[in-house]
């Protein structure tokens, strides 16, 4: 006969209960043996595999109490039934099905203008309300030193801005170099407007013509390309052939990519 051996372990000494979580497409999750931080996108023989926001990919095995998710200890455990398969946002980063918009932070990235913030929530949307990043334009940025002041970025308040046509020896540069806070970074792009950081193949046309000097510039480029000069239309044409960040130059998919960085980066 089989002897009965109680448990003399103290309760207080006991492993507490954790959480088993499938590992559903997209849920990030941190190892915390290795610190790796990523996103699921593989699941299969007892073993997961994470993508970090880098792209780079580890495969872990899927044992109890073996990663953190919001900083908690979960265990992984297989989903259910079906094959676990990666879905991306427009900006290429993985989806994350059913995720909450996170509460805003302290934290913000300014763009120069409407269309600027339009295009940004096109393509980095569902990244920036995950993350909790709130964009904001301030039309123009001639103000930009006294409207970071007012802000007052901090270690748990940084400030990202995007500026057009921020190249050496202009205006823009001049602008950016006068903000000097160590918890505000401001990068932008080289093109005139953020209509050029559209790629010409993906709004139909040959190339983005160039502008007189002294003519709007939006207004010229309607003219060349033969379109009504109804620069709120023709953004709202340009704006619905971007549908994903295969649309834009990578000068402006660098820049936005590193503000949110920035922004979200541990205090």
């Amino acid at each position: 006969m089989r002897q009965y051996s109680p448990d003399l372990t103290p309760p207080w000494k006991k492993p507490k209960p954790v959480p088993e979580v499938p590992a559903d497409p997209g849920l990030v999750v941190e190892e915390p043996g290795t610190g790796f931080c990523g996103a699921v996108i593989g699941c299969e023989a007892g073993t997961v595999t994470l993508e970090d926001r880098f792209g780079k990919h580890r495969v872990f095995p899927l044992e109890p109490r073996g990663f953190l998710l919001e900083g908690r200890v979960i265990t992984l455990v297989r989903p259910a039934a079906g094959p676990v398969r990666s879905g991306r946002t427009a900006s290429g980063s993985v989806a994350v099905p059913g995720a909450r918009a996170r509460v805003a932070r302290a934290g913000r990235i300014y763009v120069e203008g409407r269309h600027d913030a339009e295009l940004v929530e096109r393509v980095w949307g569902d990244d920036l309300r995950i993350e909790g990043v709130v964009v904001e334009y301030l039309e123009g940025i001639d103000d930009l030193p006294a409207v970071v002041d007012e802000f007052g970025p901090g270690p748990d308040a940084r400030l990202g801005v995007l500026v057009d046509h921020l190249v050496p020896g202009t205006k823009e540069s001049r602008i950016a170099e006068a903000v000097t806070s160590e918890h505000a970074l401001v990068l932008g792009h080289p093109y005139i407007d953020v209509w050029e950081a559209v790629k010409p193949s993906s709004v139909g046309i040959p190339a983005w013509p160039r502008v007189p000097r002294g003519q709007d510039w939006k207004t010229g480029v309607c003219r060349a390309l033969g379109w009504p000069e109804n620069t709120g239309a023709a953004w709202q044409h340009i704006l619905s052939r971007v549908r994903s960040y295969k649309d834009l130059e990578p000068e402006l998919l660098g820049r936005v990519e590193e503000l949110i960085d920035f922004v979200t980066a541990p205090e």
